[in-house]
């Protein structure tokens, strides 16, 4: 005979409060500043998906295959009002655009600090998914620092793996943590694969951002790997003099890339570059600027042997 469901304990049912005002609190300080965002190419639609405003002159971040080629784009907010916008930029690497919105908005999504992130932390997506508006869906960060290419080919670096659900429309929008901060932006789902999800962390998304505002398109060297945020051990730090408890361990390496001439190998771990210490992936994106093209760069990698120096001269991105 079945048994009958029994009521939450008082503790238990404290804690299942606690975390819904959590959550709520956070969609309520970000959900405000989250837009849908219709392409328009040729006068016609040409995608859609989400996005969410950075600051109150209108600037909004989205993905780069929400808005792919197209320069205008139209754009819903949650309190009814719309308005037309402009791409200023959009980078591929990171999936990475952005837009100029006519108007002024008062709610903004203030972009987090992604490195304060730890697996296990609460992940809220925010978004549009399969064109239902303004949906939350929660999770828990699950990986840090990984890589993932792209349908294009393209890899994009320093991603946030949650099991937060994402769906198609979901794109663009704001991964956000319990803080009400915006910890990264959300861009793609594995199809066929349960639950994963993906996001670029907020400070690849930065330094994209910033890049565009300068200079319309991100200016990047490039050496030719995959790779992701592990734990640096203490010996190995004190080894190589740094400071940082994470460094980037390359996950793969293209054949004929900077890297691969240089010596490095798949499982190397890269803890400094010129001196500067390299504590995750979002460091090696910043690093790998257009000042490092053609330029013999130092790199202090930590091996079973111990550590080593190899002289990489990065290349301009294709």
């Amino acid at each position: 005979m079945a048994q009958p469901a029994t009521e939450p304990q008082p503790r238990d049912a404290g804690l299942l409060d606690a975390y819904s005002s959590t959550v709520a609190d956070a969609v309520d300080r970000i959900g405000p500043a989250v837009c849908r965002i219709g392409a328009v190419a040729d006068g016609r639609a040409a995608g859609q998906g989400s996005g969410f405003v950075i600051a109150p002159d209108g600037l909004i971040v989205t993905n780069f295959h929400v808005v792919g080629e197209a320069r205008a784009v139209h754009i819903a907010m949650p309190d009814g009002t719309s308005a037309k916008g402009r791409v200023l930029g959009r980078d591929a690497d990171t999936d990475i655009a952005l837009v100029r919105a006519d108007g002024h908005f008062p709610d903004i999504a203030p972009l987090g600090d992604s490195k304060r992130l730890r697996r296990g932390q609460i992940a809220i997506a925010i978004g549009n998914p399969l064109g239902f508006e303004w949906t939350v869906t929660t999770g828990v960060v699950s990986a840090l620092g990984r890589s993932m290419r792209t349908s294009s080919g393209r890899l994009i670096d320093d991603v946030i793996q949650t099991d937060a659900a994402l769906n198609p429309g979901n794109s663009g929008g704001p991964l956000v943590s319990s803080a009400g901060e915006v910890i990264g932006v959300n861009t793609a789902m594995i199809r066929g694969a349960q639950g994963i999800a993906f996001a670029v962390a907020s400070n690849t998304a930065s330094f994209v951002i910033a890049e565009i505002i300068r200079f319309g398109h991100v200016r990047r060297a490039f050496i030719g790997v995959s790779a992701d945020t592990v734990a640096l051990p203490r010996r190995a730090a004190l080894l190589s003099q740094v400071t940082s408890r994470t460094a980037v361990r390359l996950r793969s390496l293209e054949a004929d890339g900077p890297a691969a001439k240089a010596g490095l190998k798949e499982g190397d771990v890269i803890v400094a570059i010129d001196g500067h210490a390299v504590g995750g992936v979002d460091d090696l994106v910043r690093m790998l600027n257009f000042e490092r093209i053609d330029r013999k760069t130092a790199v202090t990698v930590v091996r079973r042997s111990g550590v080593s120096q190899a002289t990489v001269t990065p290349t301009a991105r294709a």
